[in-house]
This record gives structure tokens, C-alpha cells and sequence, in this order.
């Protein structure tokens, strides 16, 4: 391919920047990078715990599965390259009693089938030989789960796109997707001012806004992106060596997220959370008044009360985590007891993209799909910053033979 193929990446979180990048310096097209934002990695790449997953929960030979472990080899790569922090700090998942003991079973076949390097299950000793402040009956062991500053990976992918040509609009908001038939109409906003440019090619990755991103081009808009919002506790710096690495609960399989954890960051501080509870505004990262297209988006979507009538209890369980702070940091005391949340603050609020289908089931695997002249990424929450670079390649190399074929 040469560099007169014109290429649009609308989304300037990791995915799309390093989609971006993959394209200027593997494939020597012409790239445009284009978000609404002034800066990059504005959501959900800034605003989640910086954790870089093994592969332990996902289904084997799903995409995410698939994805995750060529993403975490690509990962170690670049930040190497760059000098970026990251710390190979480790993960238990512990389990608190006998059924959440006899679910690492599974949980361990799972990690087994997808590569993960070193994934053990250990008994209680084995527990506190791992994390001698942590609590348990039984824990699966990652060593290689780490911890990474993902908006500092995005500013260096972005840093190799523009050395390679491509150029960044930021502040350009997308209002307009067209195929013309021989290519795609993009019509972008910037202080009131409407602009548009015509590509060869289109790759949409909107997180949070990738199902109107889709309904501009006449797509389905289900998948629908529901967004869940997870709060953060900070806890102060002293309290960082109580843990080795993070802990994990076992994931319950009556509910659809994994519940608060105990994460260290690259920066030396420790983190609680998060929490998973219905955010009242896609990009609301702040207690903050409800927007209204973002509420009825969802209470106008008859998939979200499908799914509200069959996770009661999963919300009743949230929504003690979600009122109070006390009950919220004594989640994470259960598994790490020595703790001091004393002088634990709120952090920052991170808000998830999940697709959600009509019969009211989240969308588990990541979602891409499109055309010879348009890809639209649909699904990408967690692990996706862990597999941004993966992506990346999935991504065009997917387009790529579209329209060669």
C-alpha cells in the first residue's frame, strides 16, 4: 500500500492512536488522528487503574483472550523503547471462602488455555508467601500482571505517528460520517466552525460514544453503549508497601463485574476500587447533575431493563459501595485487613464503555466490525488498553483485507 491511501482514525484514547500510529509507520499511509478533546487519552484510557492484564479471565480463543497476550508482549516492547513506567508488580485473586475457592478452578483453566505466564493456584501459606498482608483460603498467582501509565503509552504512540507524517486534530469534534460510495465524508466541528474532508478510509474508535459514532454512518446503534461509572479511593503514600501487588477478589459469576480491588500505581500510591454502579452521564467524571441525553439513551433502550430485571441483586450489591465510602473501603479490607483506610480520598471516577445488546446481556468479547471503507470498533472495555497495540494490528489488517478483496 502506499501513502496515498487517506485514512481517518476518529478517537484519540490508546486504540485509536495506536491505530493510528500502526497505519503511519507499518503501512505509509496518510493519516488524520481526530478527537473532540484537547488532549489525548481525555477517558477512558485516563481514567482507569493503569492495570496491564495476564489473560486470566477471558474466554479461551475469544478475541480479548487472543488479543490480550499478543497486547501485553507488544506493550512491554514500546514502554522499553520509551523509558515509560512499568511494573511487573503481580496479582492474587483471592478467594475468601469454600465456593469462591472451588471458582479458581475454573478460573485457573482459564488462564492455563490462554498462555498466562505463571498462573498458580496456592493455599493460604502460599498466599501469604505472595502477599503477606492479604487474607485468604486460596488465591491464583499472576506474577506478570503489571501496572503501566497508559496516557503516557498514548502520548508516545501519538509522538511515532506524527514523526511519521500523520497529523493530530484535537478539539475536532466528528458530527458527520458519509460514504460517498468511493469514500467517506468526514465533517468535524471546531469553535463553531464545520469542516470536512473526504478518506479512503475510516476507523471509528469512539469508547464511549462509539454507538452514535455508528448511528452518523445508519448503523444499528445496538450494540449500545451503557455507561457504568467506578469510583477510585486514594490511600496515602505509606500505605503503598502494606501490598507487594494487587488483590483481587474472585469474580462472582451472578454479576457482571469483578467488585474493588487493591491496586498499586506506577506514580507510588495505592488505589481501592472500582466500583461498578449505572453512570447518569457518558463522560460525567465528577458527582455531577444527570445529562439528559445520556439518561434516556439508556432508559430508552429496552435492552437496559432487561438487563436492570435480571442483576437486582448485582445492583442492591453495588449500591452499597456506590452511597458509602465506608462500606466501599471495608470491601477492600476483607481481603487486605492490615490496611489503614483512615486516610483514604476520593480519586478519580473512571466511567466504562460496555456494549450492551437488546436482550440485555453486556457484550462480553470486543466488537469490530465494517466495510472496505469503514471499521468501526463497537466493544473494547477491559482488557483494551492492555491490548491497544494488538488492536491496532487486528484492526488494519482486518480493513486492509477488506478492500483488497
Amino acid at each position: 500500500m502506499g501513502s496515498s491511501l487517506r485514512v481517518a482514525v476518529v478517537g484519540g484514547g490508546i486504540i485509536g492512536t495506536a491505530v493510528a500510529r500502526h497505519l503511519a509507520t507499518e503501512h505509509d499511509a496518510e493519516v488524520t488522528l481526530l478527537d473532540k478533546e484537547e488532549h489525548l487519552a481525555a477517558h477512558q484510557t485516563g481514567h482507569n487503574s493503569g492495570v496491564v492484564h495476564a489473560g486470566l479471565y477471558y474466554e479461551p480463543g475469544s478475541l480479548k483472550a487472543t488479543l490480550c497476550r499478543r497486547g501485553v508482549g507488544l506493550l512491554q516492547d514500546f514502554v522499553q523503547r520509551h523509558d515509560i513506567a512499568y511494573d511487573e508488580c503481580g496479582k492474587v485473586v483471592v478467594a475468601l471462602d469454600a465456593v469462591q475457592a472451588a471458582r479458581l478452578d475454573d478460573l485457573h483453566a482459564r488462564a492455563v488455555a490462554n498462555g498466562v505466564p505463571g498462573a498458580r493456584l496456592v493455599d493460604a501459606d502460599g498466599l501469604r508467601e505472595i502477599e503477606p498482608a492479604a487474607t485468604g483460603v486460596r488465591a491464583l498467582h499472576s506474577p506478570q500482571t503489571a501496572i503501566v501509565d497508559y496516557p503516557a503509552v498514548t502520548r508516545a504512540l501519538a509522538a511515532e505517528l506524527t514523526a511519521a507524517g500523520g497529523r493530530l486534530r484535537l478539539g475536532h469534534e466528528v458530527v458527520g460520517l458519509t460514504d460517498t460510495g468511493t469514500g467517506v465524508r468526514v465533517t468535524t466541528t471546531a469553535k463553531g466552525a464545520r469542516d470536512g474532508n473526504e478518506y479512503d478510509l475510516v476507523v471509528v474508535c469512539g469508547g464511549l460514544q462509539s454507538d452514535r459514532l455508528a448511528g452518523l454512518l445508519g448503523e444499528d446503534r445496538t450494540p449500545r453503549i451503557v455507561p457504568f461509572y467506578g469510583d477510585y479511593f486514594v490511600l496515602p503514600r505509606e500505605q503503598r508497601d502494606v501490598v507487594r501487588g494487587m488483590v483481587y477478589p474472585v469474580p462472582d459469576p451472578r454479576y457482571p463485574f469483578l467488585g474493588v480491588h487493591v491496586t498499586p500505581r506506577v506514580d507510588g500510591v495505592l488505589t481501592l476500587g472500582p466500583n461498578a454502579f449505572l453512570s447518569l452521564g457518558r463522560e460525567s467524571y465528577r458527582r455531577t447533575l444527570p445529562v439528559p441525553a445520556d439518561v434516556l439513551d439508556v432508559v430508552g433502550f429496552s435492552g437496559f431493563w432487561r438487563f436492570a430485571a435480571g442483576n437486582l441483586a448485582a445492583a442492591v450489591r453495588e449500591s452499597r459501595t456506590a452511597l458509602s465510602s465506608r462500606q466501599f473501603v471495608a470491601e477492600a479490607r476483607r481481603y487486605v485487613p492490615a490496611l489503614d483506610t483512615s486516610g483514604a480520598v476520593r480519586g478519580t471516577r473512571g466511567v466504562r464503555a460496555q456494549a450492551m445488546g437488546a436482550d440485555g446481556r453486556l457484550v462480553d468479547d470486543f466488537v469490530i466490525t465494517g466495510t472496505d471503507r469503514v471499521v468501526l470498533v463497537r466493544n473494547a472495555p477491559s482488557p483494551g488498553a492492555t491490548s491497544a497495540l494488538a488492536i491496532a494490528e487486528h484492526v488494519v489488517a482486518e480493513a486492509l483485507a477488506r478492500r483488497a478483496s
